[in-house]
C-alpha cells in the first residue's frame, strides 16, 4: 500500500484547479499587462482572482498581492514593517521562537542592520500567549509576527486575540498562515491581521505561487525592481494560470471546509490515540489548539531519519519536520523551544493529511509504525541504555 503522509510539505494538485490553469495555459494565455483585447480579458481574469481569494479570506481585494510563495510573502512583509518603521525610527521586532525559517532567516539579516528582534517563547505546547506580546510591545516596536499555526506541530495560535493587542498599542501586526489557510477559518478582518502570508500548494493549488495581504495604508517594498504589475508592488508578469489554479483550489478548500475538518480531524485523533499507546512516545504541541491534519510525535530512544526511511520501504511518506530543513542533521528548532532535549527531539515523525487521505491508509500507518519503532530500539545503543537506567 502506498501512503502519502506529508501534505504539509506539498499537497497534490486538485482536479478544479489543474483544469483552471490548463485553460490559462492553452485557451487564455494572453498578457495580463497588455492593452489589447485578449490581455484585457486576462486582466479581468487576475481581478477575478484576486477578488476570489479576499472573499475566501475575509478582506478587500485590493490588499491581495501575488507572490511566488509564502517565503517571498514573508520577506516582504517584514521587510517592508522594517523600513516603515526605521523611518519612525522604531527599530524593535517581536516574533517568536518557532517561527518559519523564512520569517526567522529574514530577522536574522534586519538584526545585522541594526533591528532589536524579541523571539517570544513557547509554552511545551507551543503556544505564545497576547499577554506576552503585549508585555514585550515598547515605543520602538514597529512589527509583530506571530504565525498563525506551526509547520512542524501543527499548534495553532490565538491570532484574533494576538491581533487585538497589536491593534490597541499600534503596531503592525504579520502572520505567516501558510499552513493554516484552506485548512481551518481565516477571517482577516475579524482577526486584526494587517499582512498575512499564504502559499498555494498547501491547499492543492499549485506550487510556485502565493499571495502577501497588506491592509490599506501599509506602504510594501518590492523586492523585485521592473514593471508594474501588482500596483507596483512586485514586478514582473503575473504567472496567471498559477494564480488562477491558487483561486480555484482555495474556493473548494473553503467551500468544503465543515466536512474537510470533521473528517481529516478524526483521522488526526485516531492516529494519535493509537500511536500514543506505543511505551516511551508522545504528541508534539497542542492537542486542543491544532491543525486537524497535523501528527507530531516523539519515540524516545530512535532517530527520526531511520524511522522515516523504514516507513518508506513500507510505503508510508512522512517526514521529520519541515522540508525546507530536511537536509540538516540538526534537531529541528522547533522541537527544541517546546523543552524537548536533543537526543528525543530526533526522534519525531511528522504525518500530515489531506482531504484524498482515506481510513484506510490511516489504519495502514496504525498497523506499521510500532513495529518499525519497536525493531529500531532493538538496533539502538541509546534505547539499550534508557532500559537500564529504567530498570
Amino acid at each position: 500500500m502506498q501512503v502519502y503522509a506529508d501534505n504539509a510539505a506539498t499537497a497534490k494538485i486538485s482536479e478544479h484547479a489543474l483544469s483552471e490553469m490548463i485553460k490559462y495555459y492553452s485557451d487564455e494565455y494572453q498578457n495580463p499587462s497588455s492593452l489589447h483585447a485578449f490581455g484585457q480579458a486576462a486582466a479581468d481574469a487576475l481581478t477575478d482572482a484576486r477578488e476570489r481569494i479576499a472573499k475566501c479570506l475575509g478582506c478587500h481585494p485590493q490588499g491581495i498581492i501575488f507572490t511566488s510563495g509564502g517565503s517571498e510573502a514573508d520577506n516582504q512583509a517584514i521587510i517592508s514593517a522594517a523600513k516603515l518603521g526605521a523611518r519612525k525610527n522604531k527599530k524593535h521586532i517581536i516574533s517568536t521562537a518557532i517561527e518559519h525559517h523564512a520569517v526567522l532567516h529574514t530577522l536574522d539579516a534586519l538584526k545585522k542592520q541594526g533591528y532589536e528582534i524579541t523571539l517570544l517563547p513557547v509554552s511545551k505546547e507551543g503556544l505564545v500567549t497576547a499577554e506576552q506580546v503585549r508585555d514585550a510591545i515598547r515605543e520602538d516596536t514597529c512589527l509583530v509576527s506571530v504565525m498563525f499555526a506551526n509547520n512542524e506541530i501543527g499548534t495553532v495560535q490565538p491570532i484574533a486575540e494576538i491581533g487585538a493587542v497589536c491593534r490597541e498599542k499600534k503596531v503592525l501586526f504579520h502572520t505567516d498562515a501558510v499552513q493554516a489557510v484552506g485548512h481551518m477559518e481565516v477571517d482577516i478582518e475579524k482577526m486584526n491581521i494587517d499582512m498575512l502570508s499564504l502559499s498555494a500548494h498547501k491547499f492543492h493549488g499549485p506550487k510556485g505561487v502565493g499571495a502577501l495581504y497588506c491592509k490599506r495604508g501599509i506602504v510594501l517594498e518590492p523586492l523585485i525592481a521592473g514593471g508594474a504589475q501588482e500596483r507596483g508592488k512586485r514586478a514582473g508578469t503575473e504567472n496567471l494560470p498559477a494564480i488562477m489554479g491558487m483561486a480555484a483550489a482555495l474556493d473548494d478548500s473553503v467551500a468544503h471546509l465543515p466536512e474537510y475538518t470533521a473528517r481529516v480531524s478524526s483521522i488526526r485523533d485516531k492516529i494519535i490515540d493509537a500511536l500514543s499507546t506505543i511505551p516511551y512516545s508522545f504528541l508534539n504541541g497542542s492537542r486542543e489548539h491544532r491543525l486537524p491534519n497535523n501528527v507530531n510525535m516523539c519515540f524516545e530512544g530512535i532517530e527520526g531519519e531511520s524511522l522515516l526511511l523504514m516507513l518508506d520501504m513500507f510505503g508510508i511518506a512522512a517526514s521529520s519536520g519541515s522540508a525546507c530543513t530536511s537536509g540538516s542533521l540538526d534537531p529541528s528548532h522547533v522541537l527544541l523551544a517546546i523543552g524537548l532535549p536533543h537526543e528525543i527531539a530526533h526522534g519525531s515523525l511528522r504525518l500530515s493529511f489531506s482531504e484524498y487521505s482515506t481510513e484506510e491508509e490511516a489504519d495502514y500507518i496504525i498497523e506499521k509504525v510500532p513495529g518499525v519503532v519497536e525493531r529500531l530500539r532493538q538496533m539502538s545503543p541509546v534505547w539499550e541504555k534508557m532500559m537500564k537506567e529504567n530498570n
